[in-house]
């Protein structure tokens, strides 16, 4: 999001500018508490998987599956975890409360656990059912593989300084060919397959850019909460891809 190149007051006493015009410490103190809140939302994240898949009956597990894939089920499924995260991203922007920016980051990394549920529950299960890698390496060589491609692409920004916010409308028009490559994937029952895969990470790969270029060019230095939300959701969506890629090529061996 695009923020005014001008100091806004700051709800919590003082006053928030905007990183790229804040002083050295201010903006190193803001990017510092940006990738510390991202990794709290990073080990919440995966804390709440382990609960899903560990301590919720397998059974629980698999009635929700098949409710989740059953008519339109996928659809809807979609379509509530697109309204939570519009709700939590407003939360995390809030401009009055402290405490309804982080409910905003705790409900969207809630609701990226429920929603990643059936992917990782399939992948551990891919082991027994057909013979595949197990599904927790799978997993693993997926957050090695993702967070190793987050971290050179942050280095990009960081080093070149670039302002990636040029791609705003190549993102915008991507995600709305891939949501619509994924609505004809679920009404027509295609499997989008390994390239659809390798697109959306390209894609994922461009979020994390034009994210991380706001963090230093366009974010106040009081939205580190906001921010964090905008790269970990990036990064959950890069995690997703790189994990179906994996378990596309495993099944092929």
């Amino acid at each position: 999001m695009n923020q005014p190149a001008f100091q806004a007051e700051n709800p919590y006493g003082s006053f928030g500018s905007v990183a790229a015009n804040a002083t050295d410490d201010a903006r190193a103190t803001f990017i510092r508490k940006t990738f510390v809140h991202l990794g709290m939302a990073i080990y919440t994240f995966a804390a709440l998987e382990w609960i899903l898949l560990t301590v919720v009956p397998e059974a629980t597990i698999q009635k929700f599956i098949a409710t989740v894939f059953s008519g339109f089920g996928y659809l809807l499924f979609f379509a509530a975890f697109f309204g939570v995260s519009m709700l939590a991203d407003a939360w995390a922007r809030s401009s009055t409360s402290r405490g309804m920016q982080y409910l905003g980051l705790m409900l969207y990394v809630t609701a990226e656990a429920i929603f990643f549920l059936p992917l990782l529950y399939f992948a551990q299960k891919s082991a027994v059912d057909f013979g595949l890698p197990g599904g927790a390496d799978l997993i693993s060589a997926a957050g090695l593989i993702t967070l190793v491609m987050f971290g050179g692409l942050t280095g990009i920004v960081f080093v070149t300084g670039k302002d990636f916010s040029f791609l705003r409308t190549w993102l915008f028009f991507g995600g709305i060919a891939a949501f619509g490559l994924i609505l004809c994937g679920i009404f027509f029952q295609l499997s989008l397959g390994v390239w659809f895969s390798v697109a959306m990470i390209g894609l994922a790969s461009g979020y994390i850019l034009y994210d991380m270029s706001n963090v230093l060019h366009h974010y106040r230095t009081d939205q580190y909460v906001a921010a964090s939300l905008a790269l970990f959701a990036s990064v959950a969506l890069m995690f997703w891809y790189v994990l179906r890629l994996l378990m596309a090529l495993s099944s092929r061996r």
